[in-house]
């Protein structure tokens, strides 16, 4: 059953966010400027990653651009001007990136529920950064990514090299961040950077679907999950299947998994309560 959308104030109509069906839908809304990072958009982004992880109501978050672009990444028209930073040592400046930073990606990598990117165009620079740190990304065909960084001179944010490597690996990564060349839609599926590519007028409503869906699975045994997803790369086997074994210990004695096992047996979709 569909439910009214909540409203939530982001504090600027840069950015926008609603909760439906349990999916915390955040748009970026500069489509004017191809959904570029601003003063006011960043902050709020961050809070709002931070807020809905954590707000019981939301079972996956999902984020998106308004207009025909994702995310164009850092606002290049407004580097040079920036006069509060000029004054700063490479030290202070260094400082204050990182803690933006990881207030922005760094939060997103860290939410302990599902998180999807969805793209309807371009994603480049700190927007490649963040659809690369949700966990799925669905994209319109006509979308792209670029890296973006060698044609401005710079060498990349947001953890972008560390996002990038773990999802296509260090030799297209290199590739992409040499080069800053455009990946379109087709190839970026190809080597795994989008897990789905749709039609542009299809986009909005199957990323809702899948967001929507995962949502409503089991709370406690997705955020298990997602810890055993994300120490997966940087354990060995051994390791891996003790924690599992500790986790799966952990979601057998949830109500969800109860649930479960009662609507298999009355052959019936589970309804999941998150507990």
């Amino acid at each position: 059953m569909t439910t009214e959308p909540i409203t939530i104030d982001t504090g600027t109509d840069q950015l926008l966010c609603e909760i439906r069906d349990g999916v915390a839908l955040i748009t970026l809304n500069r489509p004017e400027a191809r959904n570029a990072m601003s003063p006011q958009l960043t902050p709020a982004l961050s809070r709002m990653i931070q807020e809905r992880g954590e707000d019981p109501r939301v079972g996956a978050l999902l984020i998106t651009g308004a207009g025909t672009a994702f995310c164009a990444g850092g606002d290049v028209k407004g580097m040079g001007d920036n006069s509060s930073q000029k004054s700063l040592s490479a030290e202070e400046r260094a400082a204050g990136m990182i803690e933006r930073h990881r207030r922005l990606t760094g939060a997103l990598v860290g939410v302990r529920k599902p998180t999807i990117a969805a793209l309807p165009g371009a994603a480049a620079g700190a927007g490649l950064a963040i659809a690369l740190a949700c966990d799925i990304r669905i994209a319109a065909k006509s979308a792209f990514v670029s890296a973006g960084y060698s044609r401005i001179g710079l060498s990349g944010d947001y953890g972008v090299a560390w996002l990038l490597t773990r999802a296509v690996g260090s030799p297209i990564a290199r590739e992409m961040m040499f080069t800053s060349e455009r990946v379109d839609s087709a190839r970026a599926e190809r080597i795994g950077l989008f897990n789905r590519v749709v039609d542009d007028a299809n986009l909005r409503e199957e990323a809702f679907a899948l967001a929507r869906s995962i949502a409503q699975g089991p709370a406690v045994a997705l955020r298990l999950m997602k810890e055993n997803l994300d120490e997966a790369r940087d354990i060995d086997h051994d390791t891996a299947v003790v924690h599992e074994a500790q986790r799966l210990s952990l979601s057998a004695q949830t109500e969800d998994h109860r649930e479960a096992v009662r609507a298999f047996v009355e052959k019936r979709k589970p309804v999941f309560s998150g507990r």
